[in-house]
Formats: structure tokens, sequence, C-alpha cells
């Protein structure tokens, strides 16, 4: 992966995590103002949501930085990349369940059903997603697998030389 394209991506992550701070500090009081006549049960877990939502895009960010960061160093081979995927992995599963409690907590509500309908379909991309990340952890076990296994080869034949 070219500097530029790294350069990019955090750029991206940057604005991202700081348009997510504005969420949590500006937005979410907001929310919660608009939402006072609403029943106490549907303000407090909607705004729940949106909270641990924004938390989940904030997590994976912060571990796809992290990786970008062993991509620059040339180390993304090495097993301890697993710990980042594994959270990202992780951040996508909370993201499918909390999209799904959302439907949940929308349904009930006199919001169209379409809406309800679309943010249950977020939940099974978010799902989908993290599935994903399942194959790409597998890609990448393979990948260090290979690297290691080049690496005793390398080693093995400048003992014989």
């Amino acid at each position: 992966m070219g500097r530029t394209t790294i350069v990019i991506l955090r750029v991206v992550i940057a604005l991202a995590l700081a348009g997510s701070l504005v969420v949590q500090t500006v937005i979410v009081p907001l929310i919660w103002i608009d939402l006072v006549g609403a029943p106490t049960w549907f303000r407090v877990g909607f705004v729940t949501i949106v909270v641990l939502g924004v938390l989940t895009m904030q997590v994976f960010a912060v571990c796809v930085w992290m990786l970008l960061t062993k991509v620059r160093r040339a180390s993304i081979f090495q097993r301890s990349s697993f710990r980042y995927v594994d959270v990202i992995i992780g951040a996508f599963g909370a993201a499918a369940v909390l999209a799904l409690a959302m439907a949940l907590v929308l349904k009930p509500t006199e919001i169209a059903p379409g809406l309800v309908t679309l943010v249950g379909g977020a939940a099974l991309v978010l799902g989908g997603m993290a599935l994903l990340m399942v194959v790409m952890k597998a890609l990448l076990r393979q990948a260090i697998d290979r690297e290691d296994e080049a690496q005793t080869l390398r080693t093995e034949l400048g003992e014989v030389i």
C-alpha cells in the first residue's frame, strides 16, 4: 500500500473521528432535548443506542489506524495484527446488534415501517461485514503462515550457502 493511500485513509479516519466527537457532544444532547415528549423508554433507548453505535465506529477507526501503522512499518504480517482484527470483528458485531436493537425500539412507534425495515437491513449488512472480517482474518493468518515459512526457507538457504 502506497504512502499516499495511507495518508488519505488517515485523513478520512481523522475526519470521521472528529465528526463522531461532534455527534457525541452536540448532536446527541440535541436529540435528547428533541425527544422530551417521547416515552422515557424510547428516549433512553434511542439515545443509548446512538451513543454506543458511534462508539463502535470510533473503536473500528482506531483499530484501522493501528493496522495502517503496521502496514507503513511493514509489520502487518505479524500475529499481533490479529488483536486489531478481532476488535474490528467485535465492533461490527456490536454495531449489528445495536442496529437490530434500534429497529426494535423504533418498531412500536409511529415511525414509517420502511424505516424500521431499512434499519433492520443495516443490521444484516453490519453482520455481513463482521463475517467478511472473519474471512479477512483467515487470509491474514494464511499470509502470516506463508511469511513464516518463507523466512524459515531463507534461513535454511543462508545456512547452506
